[in-house]
């Protein structure tokens, strides 16, 4: 964008934050896919060329129309907490942040309506006043937004009891703004919510977003150690089948990777393989016997009242675990994988043994189907992309389903294809193909003509 398109741009844009330094700006275009090795070279120098922050939906629609006028790409962001480059524009133009707008509409018994800046941490606190929290998570949950969160988020911590962020009745309705000339805003309910659910923000600008609460449990920490890997993964499959138990959070990590959490290593001795849980105290009662009855130890316990306070054991959960195993190391990149049901932890088991410490297991269990499985996020000791290629092929080959965290495009990541009902809402909301382009093989040609 020229000096004198930007600083029309700015003059269209009065009354709005906007931010064209750009130290700042550069780094409102980023987020975590540094995580892969694979993503950094091919988005390096991606920037934005301005940051533009409306304060509520009002201003959104004037930047939207601004942008439509002038045929600037849009592309949204919460708080950057991504991993595939969701974020980062492919192709400048305007970062739309959404940090400002953070309203909570209301918050009522099992249901709670908020702008799409709200941080997940928050709402969990507003919901929790009258005795109802956030049905899942991800473990970037004290910075991550809602928005940013429906927008290139699954699922996480809360999964093993409501599943993913894409089951039926996990999102009731979005609030959505068009880039048109004439903006409009458009209120998906029910099964609509998912022309835009996961869509990496190419469907509109989510300015609302009302979701489904949970009952609030107090939550107790608990770490248990097994001498053998595969053992700790039957005891939390165990523990996932035990339906009278109520947990939140079960997640299996084979040695080493509990070395690498170096704020907990008196709880984990060398060479042991751990379970992390987020168990409700009135259930804890029946913990022991089955810890027992697997042969594991009770390292670590920390009741709900504490768990608010000092190290937050979530925090050492699904991608977090590769967070801090890259603080040690940053060699060690990470795959996200669906093992199939019907093969479950004998497959777990056979890949295990098969990569041993190149490919270190890490297990988040959820509900899929009405059934608790294992899902891994895997720690992977980085050397060449044809190597890596090679983990995933042989992952496929087995049956396991993986969602490619080391593409930027949407088809070659979880998706694999996009819903054609999105690809429509696309065409209806985005007719000049604005809304983060470059991200979308389906969408690439429009884009570029």
């Amino acid at each position: 964008m020229t000096i004198a398109n930007l600083n029309s741009l700015i003059n269209s844009l009065a009354g709005i934050e906007t931010i064209t330094d750009t130290h700042q700006v550069a780094k409102l275009s980023q987020d975590y896919h540094t995580f892969s090795p694979v993503l950094v070279p091919k988005l390096e120098g991606k920037v934005g060329d301005i940051v533009v922050r409306p304060a509520n939906e009002q201003q959104v629609i004037k930047v939207a129309a601004t942008c439509a006028k002038h045929r600037i790409p849009i592309t949204v962001r919460g708080a950057g907490t991504g991993n595939y480059g969701q974020c980062v524009p492919m192709h400048g133009g305007v970062i739309l942040d959404m940090t400002k707008m953070q309203a909570v509409s209301w918050v009522k018994p099992g249901v709670a309506r908020v702008e799409a800046g709200v941080k997940l941490a928050a709402l969990d606190k507003k919901a929790r006043e009258i005795g109802w929290e956030m049905r899942m998570s991800p473990s970037t949950y004290r910075t991550a937004t809602i928005g940013g969160f429906i927008a290139g988020g699954s699922g996480g911590i809360g999964s093993i009891q409501y599943g993913l962020l894409g089951d039926r009745g996990n999102l009731l309705a979005l609030r959505v703004v068009t880039v048109e000339d004439e903006p409009r805003v458009i209120e998906l309910r029910g099964d609509d919510v998912q022309k835009v659910n996961h869509a990496w923000g190419i469907n509109g600008i989510i300015t609302e977003v009302e979701i489904p609460l949970g009952p609030a449990y107090p939550w107790a920490e608990v770490i248990v150690t097994f001498a053998d890997f595969m053992t700790a993964a039957k005891f939390g499959q165990s523990l996932a089948n035990a339906d009278g138990m109520v947990k939140k959070l079960i997640s299996v990590f084979a040695s080493p990777i509990p070395q690498y959490f170096q704020a907990l290593q008196q709880y984990i001795p060398d060479g042991t393989h751990s379970v992390f849980l987020l168990v409700a105290e009135p259930s804890l009662e029946f913990l022991p016997g089955l810890v027992q009855q697997y042969g594991g130890q009770i390292t670590y316990q920390k009741p709900a009242e504490e768990a608010v306070k000092g190290v937050n054991l979530a925090e050492f959960t699904w991608n977090h675990t590769t967070l801090h195993a890259r603080n040690v190391d940053t060699q060690i990149t990470y795959l996200q994988s669906m093992i199939p049901p019907a093969k479950g932890l004998e497959l777990v088991e056979h890949l295990y043994h098969h990569f041993g410490d190149e490919v270190m297991m890490h297990l988040e269990f959820i509900r899929m189907n009405g059934a608790v499985v294992p899902a891994a996020l895997q720690l992977v000791r980085y050397t060449t992309e044809a190597r890596l290629n090679e983990i995933i092929h042989y992952h496929e080959a087995q049956g396991v389903f993986i969602a490619n965290p080391h593409t930027y495009i949407i088809e070659d990541g979880g998706r694999k294809v996009i819903d054609p009902e999105q690809l429509k809402f696309k065409e209806m909301v985005d007719p000049y193909g604005l809304m983060n382009p470059g991200k979308s093989k389906m969408l690439q040609f429009t884009i570029q003509n």
